[in-house]
């Protein structure tokens, strides 16, 4: 099996689920049959919307430069980052390092579309993930339309991100029934959990089946792609 490496920190929470999540579904009998991983906790790295709504992305791409090149040294195979916004710098990170970097809102966009007569994908993000359109690039190549919330359903999405996870606080599920609600009334096939925080609800809460965690593509493709098996 070839090692897998993490640029992780964003939020801590969600990089500490993200290898859990990796031990609990890879085939393993014992210690020797896990992944290699080596994981960069980079909590300081600076907060990724801010960077992409006011362009100070300098800061920004620096670490991360340091921590893909890091991981490269270390002889990583492949290249995890649980943390959706960041990857409007996909391109930019992935000149940095010759090791591949999955793409996990490509992959997240792939398994929706595979279940079947998939049209139209509500997406779940902070406002860097919307507003850069992300998403929506990968839903326009994959042939669905991204379905995007109101003003005030994406100002109660962040508020679970930054109020609730990222404060350390329990979630306040009205918000969440509210901001689901707008994406059935929008008729949604598929509704994608676009911020790693929103994984968290998915380990503490019953959702619905529409939705769809793109924390679950990473962590699939991040064990397949590293040569074990998937469970």
């Amino acid at each position: 099996m070839e090692k897998l490496g993490v640029i992780g920190g964003m939020g801590p929470e969600a990089t500490s689920y993200f290898y859990q999540e990796v031990i609990e579904h890879t085939v393993a009998a014992r210690d020797q049959d896990h992944i290699d991983m080596v994981i960069i906790s980079q909590s300081s790295m600076p907060d990724r919307t801010k960077a992409i709504l006011t362009g100070d992305d300098t800061h920004l791409l620096e670490v991360m430069r340091t921590d893909a090149q890091a991981l490269e040294t270390l002889g990583c195979a492949h290249i995890a980052i649980p943390c959706n916004t960041s990857h409007y710098f996909y391109n930019q990170i992935q000149s940095f390092t010759k090791v591949p970097i999955i793409h996990m809102p490509r992959e997240a966009v792939r398994e929706a579309m595979g279940r079947g007569d998939v049209h139209r994908i509500g997406i779940m993000a902070t406002d860097g993930t919307i507003r850069t359109g992300v998403y929506a690039r990968e839903c326009g190549a994959a042939g669905a339309k991204p379905v995007v919330l109101s003003p005030e359903c994406q100002a109660a999405v962040m508020s679970i991100i930054y109020d609730d996870v990222k404060a350390g606080r329990p979630v306040n599920m009205h918000k969440f029934d509210r901001v689901m609600a707008e994406f059935f009334r929008a008729q949604c096939d598929a509704v994608i959990l676009a911020c790693t925080e929103l994984s968290l609800i998915k380990r503490d809460h019953d959702i619905p089946d529409i939705c769809l965690d793109a924390m679950d593509s990473l962590v699939r493709e991040s064990i397949v792609r590293s040569g074990a098996q998937y469970q």
